[in-house]
């Protein structure tokens, strides 16, 4: 190509590349090992690692000598060299029998087991089925004669199975290589007719599918099947099952068929799933009996360790008959095994290839059931590829291409010089992993860890070769081909600039973004109203300071000014303006102000925001309701329906409420009467000695308190009553039940059930949702007196809440009778300036307060709204809040509607508080060293717990406490301060 032409292909994979990489498959490896192990990550790895020992434990048992189990084994105890007697030789005969169960072998058919891949597998078979002794012996290979045209392409190891098979003949006593039949090209099975006249009595296949992705058609299968039938006492047939298994796209007669008629061979890490190189092989009763047939006249010595035929008596290995009856088999008619495992093997390994054959039948179903997904995910390659003219299938004829493996060729007319091509697949490669791929103007692109090992083998014709069987998913299928095909066109567009670099052509690297893309205006100038306190503290004036928040404006490049907003023209553009005053407070005050536009954003606390003031750009309340937010510009307290979004600052008073609820509880439980002790020990009337038999109270520790919700609130009150020894239940809808129970509260899935036999009843749940139509709250009155009954007699109820979400007729009834002992409510109370008049969710419990005289105690709403730092943090955070809205049409800790043209951030709460974000996972993936100390910790935790777990005998369980006692508590207390350290101690969150 010229220089144009490299330009212009350039820009083509560019344009087809510009946007986003595919969607990535759940499993990135696509080699031969892994194709029935269906972990999607490292944790997915780790949890069946786990699950794994755990079934090992639950499997395989230990028995005294009178019968009784005492325990199970652990993978540390069969790790360490238990490859002899009990468990390992059921080990052994439980992985056989799940082998030949599963796929479907026929009771008649023995199973060996051996060292070694799928080349010692194929050694046993032919070392064994064939006879140079036997003159009249013909065996036919479905590959082509070694060194001949055909085969040149196929390099050493498609070669290598036909070359063992000349040299077997050849370096025999009696060999005769003319006594060997090749195709005409890979994996061709010839008709019924020209096998028979060929004299073959033993067939050879080899050539399914594992290199070259080809596989046998029905009508071949079917016209070996005829030519076995035909003679099956004399006439044999075995193949490589590697791809086989599984992935046999044939109807379900004809597979088993072959699975009855044919023996297979392969090594099971790569076809069933395992950690080590061993085989397994079936064969046919006739294949059997040849066996014992050619072992009484050996044409050549079989190593050791592959024979399946050993001597009867093993006190004379030369002079003894040998037999298949004393080899390493799997007899399934008699369950057993025949002769063990002729070398040491790993239990641990074959206890592998039995839980991963188990966990891939219940994931994936039965052998049919795989087959029937292989040649479906065969059919799915077939459709992509007619609609991707860049890749073309190397097998032409669609009955012939594999349901295991597929190899691509890419077929690119911009692309010419075979040197170039090689390129940008090697390239693509490096993309397709986890190396990446770097520019000449050095930009780099991470790798896509999308697809590893998926080389063709040397010689073959193709660019990419993949195990795609009934295994994986189709839309993991799809993602693999969309990744080869995006990788190919990153590759090829490094390899060009390569290129066109050679020629003195450059490319200037493209500006990286140094964070989100700014959109407010520089040539305007934002207003940002704020209308109530954001500092409670008092400062040197004896005024509520402000400072810190001022300071925090001002840090950010903002403008803090005192009072309303004055001449607009003369504010400095490009910059957010913020005017401060708390003093607001009624619609005559407010209205004015507010009823254009007049502001952009709003800040409020407490203050009423009238429905008809206008904030294009959003408003914020500093704490959780926004009830209070009445403008129509989000349309109202729920923020449904508006052009400008609502948003809060949940968790910033959480802790101080609940520290408050709890000062409210422990005013009256333990029920010690303090301030009675305290006059008559200050006025020298008490005898600790007598007098105090007469003051009897009961802790904490023990007593139910029901929470009903499981805010932020909620969740930290019910964390405080624990640390007091509490007895927590908390009400929350079914779908927290699980994180409720995780922290080690009871969940109650009624506002009854929660409040039956409390002793303390705390209320959380907000007022819910407003009907337009009757102007009630969804929550009004649900703490009724059905609610208040099923406590426990003097009880103490807590409201910190909002004063309408208890039915405060039912709690004069309760003081009444006694059923509740004690109150403590805080809302809102207000009074109009010029009347004098009172009004506010506090009103109804005033007159219960004359009736009931000290038995309640009435806050206006200053449980949270008192405290200095929860102030200033929530003003803080609803600053910052500001700044993204205004800044970057980003919206955090949305509430309602999320209004055209802004992009939500998610929940924003301060550490530890509410529920546990992937922000706050990602956050604390960023500290490697604190991450690494919780690794550590929760590791070693694993470690004991999971000695503990599994240990049954008394004595090993009691070494293990003397041992671990101090390693565990340290590490579980050091796990859940990090925990906590972390913000990832609490329930998940989105």
């Amino acid at each position: 190509m010229n220089i144009a032409q490299m330009q212009e292909q350039r820009l083509e994979a560019l344009r087809l590349t510009g946007s986003a990489a595919p969607k990535l498959p759940s499993n990135p490896f696509f080699g031969v090992g892994p194709i029935t192990d269906a972990t999607t990550d490292e944790v997915d790895s780790r949890l069946r690692r786990i699950a794994f020992d755990a079934w090992i434990e639950k499997t395989y048992r230990k028995f005294d000598d009178r019968g009784n189990d005492i325990g199970g084994f652990t993978t540390a105890e069969i790790s360490r060299s238990m490859h002899r007697g009990y468990p390992a030789d059921k080990i052994l005969v439980d992985m056989m029998r799940a082998i030949h169960r599963y796929f479907g072998f026929p009771k008649e058919k023995r199973m060996a087991v051996g060292l070694g891949g799928g080349h010692s597998g194929y050694t046993v078979c032919v070392q064994h089925l064939l006879n140079a002794n036997d003159a009249a012996q013909r065996v036919y290979v479905d590959t082509p004669r070694p060194e001949s045209d055909p085969s040149k392409a196929a390099g050493f190891f498609r070669q290598s199975w036909a070359t063992q098979l000349i040299e077997m003949q050849r370096f025999a006593e009696k060999g005769c290589e003319s006594r060997i039949h090749f195709a005409a090209s890979e994996g061709v099975i010839p008709a019924a007719d020209e096998l028979a006249a060929l004299g073959i009595s033993v067939f050879v296949g080899v050539g399914h599918e594992t290199t070259g992705a080809n596989a046998y058609t029905a009508g071949e299968i079917r016209e070996l099947l005829r030519w076995l039938d035909g003679d099956p006492e004399s006439r044999h047939a075995v193949f490589d099952a590697t791809s086989m298994l599984g992935a046999m796209p044939w109807e379900p007669e004809l597979v088993a068929a072959v699975m009855a008629k044919c023996c297979l061979f392969m090594p099971f890490q790569k076809a069933i799933g395992g950690v080590s190189g061993y085989f397994v092989a079936s064969f046919t009763p006739h294949a059997l009996a040849l066996i014992e047939k050619n072992q009484q006249d050996p044409s050549w010595a079989i190593p050791r360790q592959l024979k399946i035929a050993p001597p009867v008596d093993p006190r004379q290995p030369f002079s003894a008959k040998r037999s298949v009856d004393a080899g390493p088999f799997y007899d399934a008619a008699e369950d057993r095994m025949l002769g063990g495992v002729i070398n040491t093997y790993s239990a641990l390994a074959f206890a592998e290839t039995t839980f991963g054959l188990l966990q891939s039948e219940a994931r994936v179903g039965s052998v049919v059931d795989l087959n029937r997904r292989s040649a479906a995910n065969r059919a799915v390659i077939d459709e992509w590829v007619k609609s991707h003219p860049l890749f073309s299938l190397t097998v032409a004829d669609a009955e012939r291409r594999g349901a295991a493996v597929t190899l691509l060729k890419v077929e690119d007319a911009g692309i010419t010089d075979p040197a170039v091509h090689a390129r940008i697949i090697a390239r693509s490669k490096q993309l397709l992993g986890y190396e990446g791929i770097t520019h000449p103007n050095g930009e780099y692109e991470p790798g896509l860890d999308a697809a590893r090992y998926v080389n063709a083998f040397p010689g073959t014709p193709g660019d990419y070769r993949a195990w795609v069987g009934g295994i994986r998913e189709p839309e993991d299928v799809v993602a693999l081909l969309e990744n080869l095909q995006y990788a190919y066109l990153r590759a090829k567009i490094v390899v060009l600039e390569e290129e066109l670099a050679k020629q003195g052509v450059t490319f200037e690297a493209p500006a990286t973004a140094s964070g989100p893309v700014r959109k407010d205006d520089p040539g305007r100038a934002y207003t940002v109203l704020i209308a109530d306190l954001v500092g409670l503290r008092f400062g040197a004036d004896g005024k509520p300071d402000h400072s810190e928040v001022k300071a925090h404006i001002e840090a950010k490049g903002g403008v803090f000014h005192l009072g309303p907003l004055g001449d607009r023209a003369g504010l400095d553009k490009g910059r957010i303006h913020f005017f401060y005053q708390p003093g607001l407070s009624t619609e005559a005050e407010i209205l004015p102000q507010t009823d254009s536009g007049q502001y952009d954003a709003l800040i409020a606390a407490a203050t009423f925001i009238p429905k008809a003031s206008v904030f294009p750009l959003g408003g914020v309340r500093i704490g959780a309701g926004t009830g209070n937010m009445g403008s129509a510009s989000w349309g109202g307290g729920n923020g449904e329906g508006g052009t400008a979004p609502l948003m809060n600052t949940p968790g910033i008073n959480s802790r101080a409420t609940a520290q408050m609820v709890m000062k409210a509880i422990l005013r009256v439980l333990p029920d010690l009467p303090v301030e009675e002790l305290h006059r008559r020990v200050s006025a020298g009337d008490f005898d600790t000695g007598r007098d105090l038999k007469d003051y009897p109270t009961a802790k904490l520790e023990g007593r139910k308190i029901a929470v009903l919700g499981y805010g932020n609130i909620g969740r930290e009150v019910a964390g405080l009553a624990k640390a007091f020894g509490m007895r927590v239940a908390v009400y929350a809808r079914d779908r927290h039940r699980r994180w409720i129970e995780a922290e080690g509260f009871e969940h109650a899935a009624s506002l009854a059930a929660a409040a039956a036999g409390a002793d303390v009843l705390s209320v959380h749940i907000g007022l819910g949702r407003l009907d337009p139509v009757t102007g009630a709250y969804s929550n009004a009155g649900t703490v009724d007196a059905a609610v208040l009954g099923a406590m426990n007699d003097g009880a103490v109820l807590v409201n910190y809440d909002r004063g309408e979400v208890v039915d405060v007729a039912a709690l004069d009834a309760a003081l009444s009778s006694g059923k509740v002992a004690h109150a403590a409510i805080d809302a809102d109370l207000f009074k109009d300036a010029a009347t004098g008049r009172l009004g506010g969710p506090m009103l109804p419990y005033l007159p219960l307060e004359e009736r009931h005289r000290g038995r309640l105690e009435l806050l206006p709403h200053a449980a949270a709204d008192t405290d200095h730092p929860s102030r200033v943090a929530g003003a803080k955070q609803a600053v910052d809040q500001v700044f993204d809205v205004i800044r970057f049409r980003s919206v955090a800790n949305l509430k309602g509607d999320l209004p055209e043209g802004y992009v939500s951030a998610g929940g924003r709460t301060p550490p530890g508080i509410g529920r546990v974000t992937r922000e706050a996972v990602a956050g604390a993936a960023g500290q490697a060293d604190l991450l690494d100390e919780l690794r550590q910790a929760s590791e070693t935790i694993a470690a004991v717990v999971g000695a503990l777990s599994a240990v049954a005998d008394p004595g090993h369980r009691a070494r293990i406490v003397e041992r671990y006692t101090d390693l565990l508590v340290e590490n579980a207390d050091r796990q859940r301060a990090l925990l906590d350290r972390l913000g990832l101690y609490g329930a998940a969150g989105a």
